[in-house]
């Protein structure tokens, strides 16, 4: 028995550690710990503490197994029974009684006192120390926390799988019921049933479930008078042995939140409450306008028309028309990594893609392993998207000019070309920029296209690699002001690879690329060949 000390030093569990059963710590034989008095109910012991003091009580937290060796205990029966009710009063999980050097056995009086206070005691057999128990009881709560991340990480999972299926509400709501043994029930904001999955409980609690989701949607719209969204909101009540629970759902439509109602057999603990927390994710991005119950009709129709032959020009105002917006932004994107502080690779699952989707502003994403495409609708004359967000997430981004829908094809390129840059010179993102007065404006949009199409003709006949891939090596060298390693870099080749497509474009045009007019002149002409311009009107710009 190790030596006794004259304060009580609790040793508190790390944030977040689950309480342990104390029927674990007398299943441990290495212990050889055994209940003596008190109730024999399997209660949470969730730290351990030792002293000697007369009067523990002012210190203690609660639940704690509580160990002594007798050195201060009061010498009468009346005084252990004062002491007993004291800690008992403090709300101790148990009380564990070391036997030796003090005492030879757990004294009849303190055992006769906790059966009467209904505390747990425990006798502690002499050749097992204190600090083994505190040891053996951290080695069980930590043990039992990664049990907890294991449920929490399988059930997200699930929940993940779920929400990607085309019946996602139906799915999420099932897999959240067998997670949490429950009744799961989605109500909308007006207090109508919409689906529910698990053992439907008895009619009173099911009315109680609906009666105290309304309650609660009339306090979040009260509060959101102002137009002001408000954050989730949970209430609960008990109806007879089950546990009723009502979360509000962090999106919010004209009416107010939906609301999603759990009855459980028992109280929700740590577990249940993270489970909850991902499926109210999942669920609120389900319930938007966009995604609810798989009524997105303007998307919907959007696509049908897209795949029967109408053109995007035609298609564009379905998807932009609640923004008021005719123009519209490309983005591409390549995937280096996770930046500072990031928890999520996007791409990876509904959560992640609803990440990255919040993060560009926007729902019209194609991501495909490591790259990214999005289209995000814009005024001409709006500031730029931020796109910090997405760049936190990890991704490089090349950026467009808002362009018209007829020009998106032009602004694809744009925002290739710009992703590019952005990865040959280690930048985290580049946007195109279009300038109004510029030389360009000084020459008729006419002759300009006359011009290019004549001082690149010589590449139409090039042999391989071709002239498509000659003319977008010689436009990212220049972008590049000719430097190899920075052009290799964005076209993801060798630089002599480069060198020998420069070469090659040199001998076809006839020019001298060490010249800086020549560069200028190729420059100039390389911005107005077909499909490189936007076709909106103005002076200087192609028809």
């Amino acid at each position: 028995m190790p030596p006794t000390t004259p304060i009580p030093t609790p040793t508190p569990s790390a944030p977040g550690t689950p309480a342990i059963p104390l029927s674990t710590l007398l299943a441990d034989a290495g212990l050889g710990m055994r209940q003596v008095a008190g109730p024999r109910e399997d209660r949470l012991v969730g730290t351990i503490g030792t002293t000697e003091l007369e009067d523990p009580a002012p210190y203690l937290l609660g639940s704690e197994l509580l160990l002594i060796a007798g050195v201060r205990l009061p010498k009468t029966a009346d005084g252990i029974d004062a002491y007993v009710r004291r800690v008992v009063q403090a709300d101790i999980a148990a009380l564990g009684f070391g036997v030796a050097p003090v005492h030879d056995e757990v004294p009849p009086a303190l055992i006769r006192a906790c059966d009467r206070h209904g505390l747990p005691l425990l006798r502690i057999p002499p050749e097992t120390p204190f600090v083994a128990v505190n040891h053996a009881a951290h080695a069980a709560m930590a043990e039992a926390r990664h049990q907890e991340l294991r449920q929490i990480s399988e059930a997200q999972g699930a929940l993940a799988t779920a929400a990607a299926r085309t019946d996602a509400l139906k799915a999420v709501l099932h897999q959240l019921a067998a997670r949490l043994g429950a009744w799961t029930v989605l109500l909308d904001p007006l207090g109508n049933e919409l689906l529910a999955a698990g053992t439907r409980p008895s009619a009173s609690a099911a009315d109680q479930v609906r009666a105290l989701a309304a309650r609660t949607t009339a306090r979040v719209r009260s509060r959101s008078a102002d137009g002001r969204p408000q954050p989730p909101t949970a209430a609960a009540e008990h109806n007879a042995e089950v546990h009723l629970t009502v979360h509000t759902l962090p999106a919010q439509t004209a009416d107010g939140p939906f609301v999603l109602g759990v009855a459980a057999a028992v109280a929700p603990t740590a577990v249940h409450r993270s489970v909850i927390g991902t499926a109210l994710v999942l669920l609120s991005l389900l319930t938007t306008p966009r995604h609810a119950l798989g009524t997105d009709t303007l998307a919907s129709a959007a696509l049908v028309r897209l795949m029967l032959g109408q053109d995007p020009v035609d298609v564009a105002p379905l998807l932009s028309s609640a923004a008021r917006q005719d123009s519209w932004v490309v983005v591409h994107g390549r995937l280096a990594g996770p930046g500072p502080g990031a928890t999520v690779r996007p791409g990876g699952g509904p959560v992640q893609l609803a990440a990255l989707g919040t993060a560009l502003g926007t729902p019209y994403l194609d991501i495909d392993g490591t790259t990214l495409r999005a289209l995000i609708p814009s005024a001409p004359a709006s500031a730029p998207p931020d796109l910090d967000p997405a760049v936190r997430l990890g991704w490089t981004l090349g950026i467009s000019s808002p362009v018209a829908a007829a020009d998106l094809a032009i602004a694809d390129r744009q925002a290739d070309r710009m992703l590019r840059h952005a990865v040959a010179t280690g930048s985290s993102l580049a946007r195109h920029r279009t300038q109004d007065l510029t030389m360009h404006s000084l020459v008729s949009a006419g002759d300009a296209v006359a011009l290019a199409q004549a001082r690149f003709a010589p590449l139409t006949e090039a042999s391989a690699p071709g002239p498509v891939v000659l003319l977008e090596t010689l436009r990212t060298w220049l972008a590049h002001h000719g430097n190899w390693d920075r052009t290799a870099a964005a076209l993801e080749i060798h630089r002599n690879t480069v060198r020998r497509r420069i070469a090659k474009s040199a001998e076809l045009l006839d020019v001298d690329f060490e010249d800086l007019d020549v560069r200028m002149e190729l420059w100039f002409a390389l911005r107005w060949l077909t499909g490189e311009q936007p076709t909106g009107g103005g002076e200087g710009r192609m028809p």
